[in-house]
């Protein structure tokens, strides 16, 4: 890369041009107390052989998910990879260049996009699917930008059964697209519809773990002239229950983690998009399409790209850079290997792990189970601090779930609840090791 040095003249002309007084006032968004005020203290020169063992040390200090019983969830799920998958999205056929949507170099990469987005349609219940986005928190904030392009109204109404941070990330978005969200409970949702909302936007299942028939709320949002998204952070859920394209959405946007991706440590992810016919033509991202050659052979073509990189930024519906593709084609891979079956005996030996593990805990004196309709994850209410249950709980090698105070921690009245997740990996004595703990740690 050259160096382009600049002169203290150089940088005051370029920063009187864009109207700031000096370099700090760029980062003013950025929080005071996140600022670094100097350089960080960092050793130098260390070996290869130092650097790995240091890191290492680091390393050591975390637990894997598949070392101890393991019930953490809440968007994110610890799912067996077949190490098919990792070793297909290896093969030399998938390597490309950087932009391997070029249709001269990359038909193979088209092609997998083109049946990645059947899937997710398929999946979904909808008509058409993009070739996917960073994660699930992202696509929803893109939804609900959508939305608003649609109806051209600026009120997007938020359940509290979304995800805490999937509100966050689109009221972040909000903040710069000068759209407004308000967040109500379930039941107050049809209050909150006006002339101004533009989507309602609802999670099945919920944080909570809660089921959701859609059906009713589907019609009383377009009654309102405002469409209906719908998130789901447990994309495996999906094969076992009503894709909430039958059950009224415009506009599905999901966390695809679970089928093909590991936790790895929060990302990379995968977001997954998908909406009516109708309205493909505002969907953010990308589409690989399918065609014919002028000899009749069959191709695919990378098609409806409106975002800024291929045509212009005031056009474009999204300013998303590139996708998750390489998260997309192990989610492709793992999803094919399974097929219909497989992915529908995976979501039901799920459903049926959770709810013996429910039946477990619901036997430990003081806990309560509080979700009655659930797929893999559930809420339950203990007696005191959920936070400190949890820390209890791994200390003795558990890891117990989620706090609600971790994603609330101004609800005092969430204080006592833990979201517990429980899938394929769960064996009978995980379950056994986590009420065993819990009785010891609430005795």
């Amino acid at each position: 890369m050259r160096l382009l040095p600049h002169t203290d003249a150089d940088r005051a002309a370029m920063l009187a041009a864009i109207g700031v007084r000096e370099i700090d006032d760029l980062f003013a968004d950025v929080p005071e107390a996140a600022r670094l005020k100097e350089l960080p203290d960092l050793p130098r020169h260390a070996s290869e052989i130092e650097l790995e063992r240091a890191m290492q040390r680091m390393a050591d200090k975390n637990v894997a998910a598949s070392s101890v019983p393991f019930f953490v969830g809440c968007g994110a799920y610890n799912h067996h990879v077949p190490a098919t998958v990792d070793h297909l999205i290896q093969r030399s056929e998938f390597m490309t260049a950087y932009t391997p949507y070029q249709p001269e170099v990359a038909q193979g990469t088209l092609q997998y996009l083109f049946e990645f987005q059947t899937q997710v349609a398929m999946l979904t219940g909808m008509d058409v699917a993009n070739a996917s986005m960073y994660d699930g928190s992202t696509a929803a904030s893109e939804a609900v930008l959508m939305a608003q392009r649609v109806t051209k109204r600026p009120k997007a109404v938020i359940s509290t059964g979304l995800h805490p941070h999937y509100r966050a990330v689109i009221e972040t978005f909000g903040h710069f697209s000068e759209h407004e969200s308000v967040a109500v409970e379930d039941d107050e949702i049809a209050e909150a519809l006006d002339d101004k909302t533009a989507c309602v936007i609802v999670q099945t299942p919920d944080v909570f773990g809660r089921v959701h028939d859609l059906r009713k709320l589907a019609d009383k949002v377009h009654e309102a002239g405002a469409l209906l998204i719908v998130a789901v952070t447990e994309v495996l859920s999906l094969g076992a229950l009503t894709p909430p394209g039958e059950m009224g959405a415009d506009i599905v946007v999901a966390e695809g983690q679970s089928i093909g991706n590991g936790l790895n440590f929060g990302g990379p992810y995968l977001g997954l998009f998908a909406t009516r016919q109708k309205y493909v033509r505002q969907m953010p991202g990308r589409l690989a399409g399918e065609t014919t050659d002028e000899d009749g052979k069959r191709g695919f073509v990378l098609t409806l790209a409106t975002r800024e990189q291929h045509i212009r930024r005031d056009r474009a519906t999204s300013n998303i850079c590139t996708n998750s593709g390489l998260c997309a084609l192990a989610f492709t891979i793992h999803l094919t290997l399974m097929g219909e079956s497989g992915l529908r005996d995976l979501a039901l030996a799920n459903h049926r792990t959770a709810v013996a593990l429910a039946d477990d805990l619901a036997q430990v004196s003081g806990v309560k189970v509080l979700t009655d309709q659930f797929f893999n994850e559930f809420t339950i209410q203990v007696p005191g601090d959920g936070a400190q249950v949890i820390d209890k709980l791994a200390d003795k090698g558990v890891l117990g779930g989620v706090p609600a105070a971790r994603l609330w921690p101004d609800r005092p009245d969430l204080a006592d609840r833990i979201i517990v997740a429980a899938t394929e990996t769960t064996t009978p004595e995980d379950r056994a090791a986590y009420v065993a703990a819990l009785k010891e740690v609430l005795a």
